[in-house]
């Protein structure tokens, strides 16, 4: 496959400015800042970035990556474009000050009325390895860019937002500079969360083919995060920091391994360390409280292609080596170094993710007790079981707003941030149909079984909602954009356009059907 490249940010001049600041302050590492106090609401203010850190323990950054927040001391620059449906133009969002936080208002004006997707990640490293949405791959379709709002988060007090990652979404560069390659060892993080979560392929940050497809053991060296046991057994229901080196999720060791526990906090930092010959090390940690846990650290497998790795510095996020891209999770910041990281280095980056702050935005939406209506912004019709029937396996359509109960739904919490979503007239629940994870999957009523393919994600689009099921990652779509009574409710991939987007309003006014 032709090598995709993504515009570069040397395009613009801007950028080029902030790389000697970057630089300067990577070159002064941990020594310039000794003795600064790391208490969140002042660390931001006075101590080093993540990248700093890592440049001063002798691992630099040779890509960085955040929508939330500067990972230099003295980065000054855009974090990431967003670009809007109405008119199709974009706009850099860039840090408020030198080592600050992303400008949240800068988004939200350009958003106004609007919805915007996030079409560009920029690299903080100067090494110009800005991730594009990511084409077509082996097993993927193209990728669309995650919704802008759709991750609201505080860090330090400061409104940003992460990267929501449903399926269908995806990042990727495939010509990069000074990314690790053949046996060259690596380190990388990320910060996720431990809430948006599912077990399908792959959630992936890190090191990958340059061609989008699988070209064999040991070409990829990325962070894996969600509850796919590919090596069984595996200890709990995850999710679990797995290392994903192509062709197997990798808990430790040849794949399986017990000792790795998982990690399922709000926040969650995953670390892979690789040195690329005969070692590598999995650890996780709450990114809220507390140091790294190492759930394990030892020999390179043994089973064929992985000692040494033959890496090839792609750079991807969101999708697996071949654009695998059925999976959920939260990105909020990550990146990848160059060598093999110290202990030492690993527990200073995650004192200073902790100092961050980050916080979750209390959802004001669903409200428990409460009846809702859910309409398809394109046809404006509501969400109703075929006919208003009410027995299990009754299929899911829209239709004209009519009033009745049938038209209704409850939103109770399932835990995690999720939800199970009631039929008032038949007090069942909607349902993913067989749990099946592939487009054109149908939904219906069933009683409640108190799994995840009976369990939703509800996500603001700008004004409006998408609603993702947690077992596929799949969002409710209106069949082929139709607007007829009768149009089937099924689920897709994100494909970021109208026919996936719901207005979700208190019912009022409603009688029996």
């Amino acid at each position: 496959m032709v090598k995709i490249r993504f515009p570069s940010v040397r395009n613009f001049p801007s950028v080029r400015k902030i790389v000697s600041v970057v630089a300067t302050a990577a070159a002064l590492g941990l020594a310039a800042f000794a003795g600064v106090s790391s208490t969140a609401g002042t660390a931001q203010a006075a101590s080093p970035g993540p990248c700093d850190l890592f440049a001063g323990g002798g691992t630099p950054c040779v890509a960085a990556y955040s929508t939330v927040r500067a990972l230099y001391h003295g980065y000054f620059g855009p974090m990431y474009q967003v670009t809007r449906a109405s008119d199709d133009s974009s706009r850099q969002i860039w840090t408020s000050r030198p080592g600050g936080y992303a400008d949240a208002a800068a988004q939200a004006a350009f958003c106004a009325g609007t919805t915007c997707t996030i079409s560009r990640i920029y690299d903080q490293s100067g090494h110009d390895n800005t991730l594009g949405i990511e084409p077509i791959g082996g097993n993927g379709s193209p990728d669309v860019g995650a919704i802008a709002n759709a991750l609201p988060v505080t860090v330090d007090g400061h409104l940003a937002h992460g990267v929501s990652v449903q399926a269908g979404v995806g990042y990727r560069n495939d010509v990069t500079n000074g990314v690790p390659t053949g046996d060259q060892p690596q380190g990388a993080y990320m910060v996720t969360s431990g809430t948006h979560v599912d077990d399908l392929c792959c959630f992936d940050f890190g090191n990958a083919e340059t061609t989008n497809t699988d070209t064999g053991n040991g070409h990829m060296d990325a962070i894996n995060f969600g509850t796919e046991c590919w090596f069984t057994p595996c200890t709990g229901s995850g999710p679990w920091v797995q290392a994903d080196l192509e062709n197997g999720l990798f808990m430790g060791g040849n794949g399986s391994d017990l000792g790795n526990v998982g990690n399922a906090s709000k926040f969650v930092t995953a670390m892979v360390n690789n040195n690329g010959t005969t070692d590598y090390t999995i650890a996780d940690a709450n990114a809220q409280s507390g140091g790294v846990h190492v759930e394990y650290s030892g020999p390179l497998p043994d089973i064929g292609g992985y000692t040494p790795m033959n890496t090839e510095g792609s750079i991807l996020l969101g999708t697996g080596g071949d654009d695998s891209n059925g999976s959920d999770g939260s990105f909020f910041e990550g990146v990848v170094v160059a060598g093999y990281p110290s202990a030492g280095t690993d527990s200073a980056v995650q004192a200073n993710i902790v100092a961050a702050g980050y916080q979750a935005v209390a959802p004001a939406f669903p409200a428990a007790g409460t009846d809702y209506t859910i309409t398809n912004v394109n046809s404006a019709t509501e969400v109703q079981p075929d006919g208003c029937a009410t027995a299990n396996g009754t299929g899911i359509e829209l239709s004209n707003a009519s009033g009745t109960t049938c038209q209704r739904w409850t939103f109770t919490s399932a835990g995690h941030g999720h939800y199970t979503i009631t039929n008032v007239a038949s007090g069942t629940v909607l349902d993913s149909v067989d749990c099946g994870p592939f487009d054109g999957t149908l939904t219906d009523l069933w009683s409640s079984l108190g799994n995840v393919c009976q369990e939703w994600d509800v996500t603001a689009v700008g004004r409006h909602y998408m609603i993702s099921n947690v077992g596929n990652g799949m969002v409710l779509d209106a069949e082929d954009c139709e607007v007829a009574n009768g149009t089937v409710v099924r689920q897709w991939a994100q494909l970021d356009n109208v026919c996936q987007q719901w207005d979700i309003a208190p019912a009022s006014g409603t009688t029996a059907p």
